[in-house]
């Protein structure tokens, strides 16, 4: 926020906000026709008929993204075997840490251009699919990351783009956008078009049987929170309340389930199916105050953005709450919490306080430890300018009432 909007009072900067925000329900619902959804495949082996079918699609070069314990832990192997018995090459780039840099998409990028690919495919959790995203457009796009931040400034169509997750949390294997971090300036670059749907994704419960329980739960809280902003938000449609509505639903039965039993193979398929379901909701409805709060933490903190999301939800329903509480009171019946004779008032309550029992339960702590008071205020300022430009949250905050929630995460 600029000196000149400190100066505005808050009430006609909210009735700005919400008038800008408000036309994206229009925006959401032309892309609703033009967004073309990837070819699902689903279920126990599906990873390998998505390389099937990709082979079907006669690209001889393919570079795919991934991470270096992935590789380790025999994950990629079946799938690059697979590929090449296809007879589509394949050249691994491995180098992607959690919360991907420029600077790894950059070198995913030259190792790209060296082997000739025309494809992508990405082979992993969010920062992955991301990468592969932005390596994709850069391919096609001479124009750095950065000029691409924002809404629709992906020139011209990406390299094809393929999407096999590891983990059941980003929906990134369907969304429009993806986020890579700029750690000189401590800034999340969000790259926001139509054009970074993959064509093709997979939804295999058993590549996520090996997941870690600290993995688990922060991808399923990332889900979760998915889910939720999509479906509070104030351009919510039909059809991203239908898909919010399932993906809690099987998230409130099925995260649970798989972190009490890693191995339960039908648990994970769900939660893939969840995440997918919420991905689908976001893409419609937009994001909120969780998400412009928890990049800015990933941006100073390095903080995983699942873990990130999970620990600021809370505090933002609680916030919300007094604009959104007949939503959040479904969130509840959908969540099985309610017995009969609520109201809405106490079902929102008591989705909120089940939210934070699955936090504790999970061992995701109330605060974030790295936080420090001097940063707050520029994290505020990130998150709201985030926020108000690009999401049409229930009930909006100021530059001082943010800094007050988001002190409440100290520890």
């Amino acid at each position: 926020m600029n000196s000149l909007a400190r100066r505005i009072p808050f009430p006609l900067q909210e009735r700005f906000y919400r008038g800008l925000t408000g036309s994206l329900k229009y925006v959401g619902r032309v892309l609703q026709l033009i967004i073309r959804p990837p070819e699902i495949f689903a279920g126990p082996g599906a990873s390998l008929l998505l390389c099937d079918a990709l082979a079907g699609t006669n690209t001889p070069r393919v570079l795919l993204v991934t991470d270096a314990m992935l590789v380790k832990l025999g994950i990629v192997e079946p799938l690059r075997a697979r590929l090449e018995a296809r007879g589509v090459a394949v050249t691994v780039y491995d180098g992607v840490l959690p919360d991907p840099g420029v600077e790894q998409c950059e070198a995913a990028l030259r190792v790209l251009q060296e082997h000739g690919c025309e494809a992508v495919l990405a082979v992993g959790g969010g920062s992955a699919m991301d990468c592969a995203k932005i390596v994709a457009a850069r391919a096609t796009n001479d124009t750095p990351v950065w000029e691409m931040t924002g809404f629709f400034k992906v020139k011209h169509a990406p390299l094809p783009i393929y999407c096999i997750p590891t983990t059941a949390g980003t929906g990134s294997e369907v969304s429009v956008g993806a986020v890579v971090s700029d750690p000189a300036q401590q800034k999340k670059l969000p790259v926001i078009d139509h054009k970074l749907v993959p064509r093709m994704a997979a939804l295999d419960g058993r590549l996520m049987l090996g997941l870690p329980r600290a993995g688990t739960a922060a991808t399923g809280m990332d889900a979760l929170t998915h889910a939720v902003e999509a479906y509070i938000a104030r351009i919510a449609i039909p059809e991203s309340d239908q898909y919010a509505l399932e993906a809690v639903s099987l998230i409130m039965r099925h995260l649970p389930r798989v972190m009490e039993n890693g191995k339960d193979e039908d648990s994970r398929q769900m939660m893939s199916w969840a995440a997918y379901r919420a991905g689908m909701a976001m893409n419609r409805a937009g994001l909120g105050y969780v998400h412009g709060i928890a990049h800015n933490f990933g941006a100073h903190y390095h903080t995983p953005h699942g873990w990130a999301n999970a620990i600021v939800l809370p505090y933002v329903l609680e916030y919300s709450k007094a604009d959104c509480r007949e939503r959040l009171a479904e969130l509840a019946r959908v969540s099985g919490l309610a017995k009969g004779g609520e109201s809405d008032a106490q079902l929102a309550d008591a989705f909120i306080a089940h939210v934070r029992q699955l936090k504790a339960d999970f061992g995701i702590p109330e605060g974030l430890k790295d936080l420090r008071a001097d940063d707050i205020p520029a994290i505020a300022e990130a998150a709201l300018a985030e926020a108000h430009l690009s999401y049409a949250v229930p009930r909006y905050m100021d530059q001082k009432t943010c800094e007050a929630l988001i002190r409440q995460m100290l520890v």
